[in-house]
């Protein structure tokens, strides 16, 4: 993706009620240099991607960390960087993890960046803009990625336009984020760490589905070949299907699409 031409980019945001729409924008992933110096801020975040076997990284200057745990915004000119590492796997094929539970990092996969600065973001529709900020991703060796999706991250910050569109804000802030469970009950399914809990469920023709998210990251329902899906939903937030037909139906998290899941209606 040459990030530096206008382009035409068919935007989907599942929000309440749903919304598709297809905007001109001059993705402004060329703004964004690598960060040489990002391993001189602060390692203030690490996250196990169960869906993709990954291991991350999250690097933030000290002066954004400072603002934001003063009850500052976060302030221009900062820029956020995570390294994303492929999982050691064992003779099964599943992540290694530590003593802690934690995923072992592997090899390193790529860089993506998050920056801010004031103006940034004016050429940009509401639907979907994230404020004043811009991305792009980067080789092991630094250079830009040609196999970036930055319309993927505008779309997957987009719900968290209340922390600044940053998904990681409570770590950044020193807090833990709190688990949660989905709660008990006959066809709920629960997303969390990146995987549909029950992976498949089997209901009787009409009866409705609930998935509960209980995740930090931004996920959405979207079965395979239909038009039905659910809105973006955020952490603690829930939505329901109904399926009228018998049959077996795939389905996957619209914004992760590697957290695949399957319905089977008698």
């Amino acid at each position: 993706m040459n990030s530096a031409k206008s382009i035409a980019i068919a935007v989907t945001l599942a929000g309440v009620g749903g919304l598709s729409l297809s905007i001109q924008l001059h993705a402004g992933g060329d703004k964004v240099a690598f960060p040489e110096n990002y391993a001189a801020g602060i390692l203030y975040g690490t996250v196990d991607r169960y869906d993709v076997k990954q291991y991350r990284e999250q690097y933030a200057p000290s002066a954004a960390i400072e603002a934001v745990r003063k009850g500052l915004p976060i302030p221009s000119g900062t820029v956020l960087t995570m390294l994303e590492y492929k999982a050691q796997l064992d003779a099964q094929g599943n992540p290694v993890k530590d003593a802690n539970g934690h995923f072992v990092k592997g090899e390193l996969g790529r860089y993506v960046v998050m920056e801010k600065r004031t103006g940034w973001g004016t050429e940009y529709a509401d639907n979907i803009r994230n404020g004043e900020w811009e991305y792009q991703a980067f080789t092991p060796d630094r250079k830009v990625s040609d196999k970036a999706d930055l319309n993927g991250c505008f779309q997957c910050h987009k719900p968290h336009a209340d922390q600044d569109f940053v998904i990681s804000l409570a770590s950044l802030k020193g807090v833990v984020a709190g688990q949660m469970a989905a709660p008990p009950g006959p066809n709920v399914v629960s997303i969390a760490s990146f995987h549909f809990g029950p992976e498949q469920v089997t209901v009787v023709a009409g009866a409705p589905i609930t998935w509960v998210n209980t995740d930090a990251s931004p996920h959405q329902v979207v079965l395979t070949g239909r038009e039905q899906k659910t809105p973006i939903l955020l952490k603690g937030q829930s939505a329901q299907l109904t399926i009228a037909e018998p049959g077996t139906y795939d389905y996957i998290c619209g914004l992760h699409p590697s957290i695949k899941g399957k319905i089977v209606v008698k």
